[in-house]
C-alpha cells in the first residue's frame, strides 16, 4: 500500500541540476523532490543520465549548474556531513569475491564505522533479512545473481542510512529474484528508509510511489505512476498479438493513414505485440479485427487493456521527437 506523501518532509530537493562533460550535456537542468520514507523511481534508458544524477547527489561529482539539498545539506559544500547517512548499491554489486558473505559484511560494516555489538547485530539482521543464513561462509562467485544482489543490498543498509541509492539493482537477475528483491525494498521502506532507485524496467516502476522519467538528460514527466498514465494516456489500449508483428504493424499503419481505424491515436510495437491507443476501445478493436482479417493477417488475440507506464513512456518519447 502506498503512503500519503503530503505530510512527509523532503529529503532530496533538486533544482536545475546540470552536468557537462566538455561539450556533452549528461544531465540537463533537472528538478524534482523526494519525500522521506518513499520509494522514488528514476526511470530512463541506458545513457539517459540516471547514474550521473546519483553520483552528483552522493557528492561524488560536482554539478556544472543548479543546486541540490540532500537531508537539508548542500551536495557541493556539505557532502562530507551526509555521506555516513547514505547508502549506495551500484550496478555491478561492489562485493569482494575473495571474501565470504560474512567477511564482506564485516568489511563494509567497519568501513561505515560500526563496531562490537552493533556491528554483530546488524550483520545478523542483514543475514536474516536477505535470507542468507547458512551461506555466511560462501564467497559471492558461488552465489546466484539473486543472492549476490541481496548481499549487496544488505551491505548498503548495514549502517541504517536515511537514504539508500540503488543504481539499476535488478539488471541481469531473473524475474523471481527481482520480485523477491522488491519485497525487501518494501520492508526497508516501511521502516522509514528513503529508497531512490534507478531502473529501465517499467513493471518495477509501477511499484514506486513517485517517478521521474529522464530522457537524454532531461526530465519528460514526473509524478505518481497513476497520475502519469492519466495525464499522458487519454484512453485505453487495444492489444494485438499477431503471428507476424512486423507485417501486421504495416497493415495497421496503412489502415490508420486511410482513416479506417477511427480515432486510433498511436500504433506501436510492444515486444511481440502491437498497442493502439484509442478513445473508443471497442470500436477500434472491431476495426482492427476487420482490417487484419481482410488483409489475411493471422493473430491469436485482440484485447482491450488498461494503459501501462511503458505505453506512457513511448508516447512521451515520441513527443520529444
Amino acid at each position: 500500500m502506498m503512503r500519503n506523501n503530503n505530510h512527509r518532509d523532503t529529503v532530496i530537493e533538486v533544482k536545475g541540476l546540470k552536468k557537462l562533460f566538455g561539450s556533452f550535456t549528461a544531465v540537463d537542468g533537472v528538478s524534482f523532490e523526494v519525500k522521506r520514507g518513499e520509494i522514488f523511481g528514476f526511470l530512463g534508458p541506458n545513457g539517459s543520465g540516471k547514474t550521473t544524477t546519483i553520483r552528483m547527489l552522493l557528492g561524488l561529482l560536482p554539478p556544472s549548474e543548479g543546486t541540490a539539498l540532500v537531508l537539508q545539506h548542500d551536495i557541493q559544500r556539505q557532502s562530507r556531513m551526509i555521506r555516513s547517512r547514505l547508502g549506495y548499491m551500484s550496478q555491478k554489486f561492489t562485493l569482494y569475491n575473495d571474501l565470504t558473505v560474512e567477511e564482506n559484511l564485516l568489511f563494509y560494516g567497519r568501513a561505515y564505522g560500526l563496531r562490537n555489538k552493533r556491528l554483530k547485530d546488524r550483520i545478523q539482521y542483514v543475514l536474516e533479512m536477505a535470507d542468507l543464513k547458512g551461506r555466511e561462509h560462501e564467497t559471492p562467485p558461488k552465489l546466484s545473481g539473486g543472492w549476490r544482489q541481496r548481499l549487496a543490498l544488505g551491505a548498503a543498509i548495514l549502517h541504517e542510512p536515511d537514504i539508500v541509492f540503488l543504481d539499476e539493482p535488478t539488471a541481469g537477475v531473473d524475474p523471481l529474484s527481482r520480485r523477491a528483491f522488491w519485497d525487501l525494498l518494501y520492508e526497508i521502506s516501511a521502516q522509514g528508509t528513503t529508497i531512490f532507485v534507478t531502473t529501465h524496467y517499467m513493471d518495477e516502476a509501477e511499484h514506486c510511489e513517485n517517478l521521474a522519467f529522464i530522457y537524454y538528460g532531461g526530465l519528460i514527466a514526473q509524478g505518481a505512476p497513476g497520475d502519469i498514465k492519466t495525464e499522458h494516456l487519454p484512453g485505453d489500449v487495444v492489444q494485438i498479438t499477431p503471428v507476424n508483428a512486423t507485417s501486421a504493424l504495416a497493415v495497421l499503419n496503412d489502415a490508420q493513414a486511410s482513416g479506417m481505424l477511427g480515432d486510433a491515436l498511436d500504433i506501436n510495437l510492444y515486444g511481440a505485440q502491437i498497442h493502439i491507443l484509442t478513445h473508443q476501445a471497442e470500436t477500434t478493436r472491431q476495426r482492427v479485427i476487420d482490417t487484419l482479417d481482410h488483409a489475411g493477417e493471422r493473430y491469436s488475440d485482440v484485447d482491450v487493456i488498461p494503459p501501462s507506464l511503458e505505453d506512457a513512456f513511448i508516447r512521451l518519447v515520441q513527443a520529444q521527437h
